[in-house]
């Protein structure tokens, strides 16, 4: 059973040998069973990965995803077939009519605000009151923008009034890893 999470940072060269992962650094050498990972995050452009260990990983089903030089998420290997039945669930997923779609997004939605009101109330902040009164007014395909007042709330009670998603700092490189991830 998969458990790891293989973060790699540092200029390295990583390969496949005999069911093993193999990260090879200046006098360094490590060795992970494929059985044990989950997750590989290579988290610096100065690795270089072999062709025959990326079809490894995916013949194992372990996620790769591989960072920019800000250490931000700018791509991902998947296999096509990681289960048995992928394509049936994708063709199925195509054919949802957009009231359905819109439904699910009013479930995601719902959900993305009860977290930031748990949070908030977690956090001992009272806004939790207003962010969780946002739920009840979501409708199929977030049409109101409950979505959007919820973060509004959210992100000044978390971050001050002053802050912004559009500015370049260390909260947003954080918060943009998450979402990318």
């Amino acid at each position: 059973m998969s458990f790891r999470t293989i973060v790699i940072t540092n200029k390295s060269k990583i390969s496949y040998k005999n069911h093993f992962l193999v990260v090879k650094k200046e006098n360094d050498e490590k060795y992970v069973h494929l059985s044990e990972i989950d997750t590989i995050i290579v988290d610096s452009i100065l690795v270089s990965i072999s062709a025959y260990l990326l079809k490894e990983i995916s013949d194992h089903k372990i996620n790769i995803i591989f960072c920019d030089e800000k250490h931000n998420p700018f791509g991902e290997l998947f296999s096509f077939y990681s289960k048995h039945n992928t394509s049936k669930k994708i063709k199925e997923q195509l054919k949802w009519k957009k009231a359905e779609k819109d439904h699910i997004w009013k479930k995601i939605i719902e959900n993305k605000i009860t977290n930031q009101a748990l949070l908030l109330k977690q956090i001992h902040s009272k806004k939790h009151i207003l962010v969780t009164s946002y739920i009840k007014d979501v409708k199929n395909g977030d049409k109101t923008n409950r979505e959007g007042h919820a973060a509004k709330v959210y992100f000044n009670e978390l971050f001050g009034k002053n802050f912004s998603r559009n500015l370049d700092n260390d909260i947003n490189a954080a918060l943009n890893y998450g979402y990318a991830v």
